[in-house]
Formats: C-alpha cells, sequence, structure tokens
C-alpha cells in the first residue's frame, strides 16, 4: 500500500489468492462449457448420418461426464463468488487507502482496526458460503427436492 497508513498484508494475500483462484475458475468452467456446447451440438448431426449413432452416442456421453465435473467443480459459481469477494476486498482496501467512506475522517489506527474488521468480516462471509456451497453438494439429491414443511 503506498498511503502513510499501515499496510495490512493479509489483505494483499487474500486479494491475490481470491483474483488467482477466481481466474482459474473461469478458465475452467469456460473450457468445459465450450466442449458441452460443442459436443451436444454435434449430436444431432452426427446422428443424421448412417453409420454415425455410435459418435452420437459418444458425444452425448462426452455432454454428460462434462457437465458432472463442472457440477462437482462449481467452476462458475466460485469463478462468481471469488471474483466477487476479491472485488469486495479491493473496494475495501482503496477506500481503507483514500481515507474515504467509513474510512474519513478517522486516525491511522483507528481506520486500520476498522479495516482489518471489515477484512475479517468478508472473509468469512466467504468461508461459511463456501461451506455452505460444500453441504448442498453433499446433500442426498431427493432431499433438496422435497418442499419445506409449514
Amino acid at each position: 500500500m503506498t498511503s502513510g497508513r499501515p499496510d495490512y498484508p493479509r489483505l494483499e494475500d487474500q486479494i491475490d489468492w481470491f483474483d488467482r483462484k477466481s481466474s482459474y475458475h473461469q478458465v475452467w468452467y469456460r473450457r468445459l462449457k465450450v466442449l458441452s456446447v460443442a459436443a451436444a451440438a454435434l449430436v444431432p448431426l452426427a446422428s443424421g448420418f448412417d453409420g454415425y449413432a455410435p459418435l452420437a452416442g459418444v458425444l452425448g456421453v462426452v455432454v454428460v461426464v462434462v457437465e458432472g465435473i463442472q457440477h462437482i467443480n462449481q467452476h462458475h459459481e466460485n469463478w462468481i463468488r471469488y471474483r466477487a469477494t476479491c472485488e469486495g476486498l479491493r473496494h475495501e482496501k482503496y477506500l481503507y487507502l483514500a481515507g474515504a467512506g467509513h474510512y474519513e475522517g478517522q486516525s491511522d489506527e483507528d481506520a486500520f482496526r476498522q479495516l482489518a474488521a471489515r477484512v475479517e468480516s468478508v472473509l468469512s462471509q466467504e468461508s461459511d458460503a463456501w461451506l455452505q456451497l460444500r453441504r448442498n453438494l453433499d446433500e442426498k439429491p431427493e432431499k433438496r427436492s422435497q418442499p419445506a414443511s409449514d
């Protein structure tokens, strides 16, 4: 950080981590989605030609496997959530450095304490969201599809 305010190395580490992980999941989500869409688009084409039914079957299997991998790895959800967390942390960093928003008029010490509290709150919320996503993946499908009882 470049202002006279104290650095918060954990903030920089977390911004870097969420930025890298968001990019990683975005790349894999897009790769898998392109593969799935291309394979799905080729199924009717392959099935329209004599002797290509096995190819259509293989393409159908590719679609199912790729979508299964996507569901297990949650690339889309992780990409979006990690990007939002990264940008939220950057937002806090820039407000803190500029002494703007909720940091305006505070001493460096008070602003630093508030920055630490807000950053840790964002990270705690992210951790809770990640844990909930994992729990949802572990639930049995029939439990998720049952309506809530009144």
